[in-house]
């Protein structure tokens, strides 16, 4: 099985998505364009593991916790590593302080499941397309160049969960395995 835990992103801002993500793909073909029904917030790609290991997993993730919920703006876009060239093109998230906070809190409470943590920072993001050839990458940055500020709008999240990724030819299909409230007490 091949595993991540993730935010869900409302549907409003989903759909904003996709009429974006149809302008942006006209113009450049050398991307493979995500779906907007299964972008995401990713707090933490666990990766293949034994399905044996499930159960174990599904109750470590229930000690992440915060103390207040998660609010979110999607706004900005960007490129990684950088624009020349990139790998993955993204909407940017500007969050409060305990969405790290909480993903930090994730990758804790699996490490004693040997899962280990991610050498990279995080930086919340949705991704909208992976290159795979520039084709079209000018005429992309040059339509982002063009654009006002996007805004995307604003979430309050109170709840993570937990995925299951399976790759195929048309790209991923998740499955949601798991759902987890993590604010304490009743600060929601």
């Amino acid at each position: 099985m091949r595993l991540f835990v993730a935010l869900d992103v409302p549907e409003a801002t989903r759909r904003a998505l996709d009429e974006t993500i149809r302008k942006f793909e006209i113009a450049c073909r050398g991307a493979r364009w995500a779906r907007a029904e299964s972008v995401h917030v990713t707090l933490k790609f666990i990766g293949h593991v034994e399905e044996t290991e499930l159960p174990a997993i599904k109750k470590c993730l229930k000690d992440a916790k915060s103390s207040s919920p998660v609010e979110i703006t999607f706004r900005n876009f960007g490129f990684f590593p950088n624009e020349r060239p990139p790998r993955v093109f993204w909407l940017g998230i500007e969050a409060c302080p305990n969405l790290p906070a909480l993903a930090a809190e994730i990758e804790s409470s699996l490490e004693p499941l040997g899962i280990p943590r991610d050498a990279r920072t995080f930086k919340p993001h949705l991704t909208l397309a992976r290159f795979k050839t520039e084709e079209g990458l000018p005429k992309l940055r040059e339509m982002v160049a063009s654009l006002a500020p996007p805004n995307f709008g604003l979430m309050i999240a109170t709840e993570f969960h937990l995925y299951e990724s399976v790759l195929n030819s048309s790209g991923a299909v998740h499955t949601k395995l798991a759902n987890y409230r993590f604010v304490e007490g009743d600060a929601a």
